[in-house]
């Protein structure tokens, strides 16, 4: 069991003071502990980003969170009294697809956290990742004049490594990034991952090879391969994606967002010089790939060697090929960091706590 120091929080706490208590942590979640030092409940990062999303300000109490979740299909809080064994800690993990389980004693006071990476010392996702950190970044100039855009900072820190640590938290420890322009600030500031907790190789290319070319120049591997843009923030569950991906038996599968827009006009249903309808204003919504994609080691065959390749183009190609392709659907925090108002935006959303 863990040490509760920087874990426990009042139900009645706001939630920018639960933020910096999770913030402070560096577990990725809080336990809400009542004045009598029984659980209230738990909370992670994720909840908070997804409760700020949907209206609610930072001032507002932590436990409104609880209160409005929808029913779990666990009994909640999930908790394992003290003196569990650790394969019965396990079990429930795998279970429930958990990675840390409030311990208590039978008045329901908390006494410790299990952590599934305190169990298993190199818990670790099956799949090695691919950052494709290579592009110019041209829309953001002049910010990108002297610095990748992966490098940009947010929070003190590069949008890069935002997205490294995001898959260390999921599991993953050997990651690939992809570099052309400016690489070099890359490579000085990661080096080879392991102050960062991780081990990173570099795929240099030395021509643009599109959003999939560089794929080729990976090691290839028997394990699927995470594919991630440089310049998405978010934080989709992987483990997640890897199951379905599996589940469906998928040669590929594309993370997804739904995209909405408001046409700034009356649109008008004709039929000729017939006017047959009229809607004001509506809203239109669409699906768009969110950057992130599972790949079988064998779709990576299909990618043709040396030359630039779009990830549409692989798409298209895996389809024609007759194989599998699946969508995942993205339902948390997601922002692509192209434009300067995505830029800006994403900044604000580091104030706010949403990264």
């Amino acid at each position: 069991m863990t040490d509760l120091t920087n874990l426990c929080i009042s139900p009645d706490a706001p939630l920018r003071q639960v933020l910096a208590c999770i913030d402070a942590n560096a577990r990725g979640f809080a336990l809400l502990v009542g004045a009598d030092g029984r659980l209230f409940d738990t909370v992670t990062d994720g909840d908070l980003r997804r409760a700020v999303m949907a209206g609610m300000t930072l001032d507002e109490p932590v436990r409104l969170i609880v209160e409005r979740r929808p029913p779990a299909p666990h009994p909640t809080p999930l908790v394992a009294r003290v003196g569990t064994s650790e394969a019965d800690l396990l079990h429930l993990m795998s279970e429930y697809t958990l990675r840390h389980i409030p311990i208590v004693d039978d008045d329901g006071c908390v006494q410790g956290v299990a952590l599934l990476s305190e169990l298993v010392k190199e818990y670790e996702l099956p799949l090695q990742a691919v950052i494709m950190a290579g592009g110019f970044g041209a829309r953001l100039r002049p910010l990108t004049d002297d610095l990748p855009k992966p490098m940009l900072p947010l929070g003190g820190r590069p949008l890069l490594q935002h997205i490294i640590e995001g898959l260390r938290a999921a599991g993953i420890r050997r990651m690939n990034v992809t570099t052309h322009y400016k690489g070099d600030v890359i490579t000085r500031h990661f080096g080879d991952g392991r102050d960062f907790g991780v081990e990173i190789d570099y795929v240099e290319e030395r021509q643009p090879l599109g959003t999939a070319g560089a794929l080729r120049l990976v090691k290839a591997s028997s394990e699927p391969l995470l594919v991630v843009n440089g310049d998405v923030l978010t934080d989709i569950d992987i483990p997640k994606m890897l199951a379905f991906h599996r589940q469906h038996d998928a040669a590929m599968t594309v993370a997804v967002r739904e995209h909405r827009f408001e046409v700034p006009y009356g649109v008008l249903q004709t039929d000729g010089e017939r006017l047959l309808a009229i809607q004001e204003k509506p809203t239109v919504a669409y699906t768009i790939s969110a950057g992130v994609y599972l790949l079988s080691p064998e779709t990576c065959s299909l990618i043709p060697d040396g030359q630039s390749y779009d990830m549409p183009d692989l798409i298209r190609r895996v389809l024609e090929h007759g194989d599998k392709v699946v969508t995942f659907p993205v339902d948390g925090y997601w922002r692509d960091v192209g434009h300067h108002s995505d830029y800006e935006q994403a900044r604000l959303d580091r104030v706010a706590g949403l990264i």
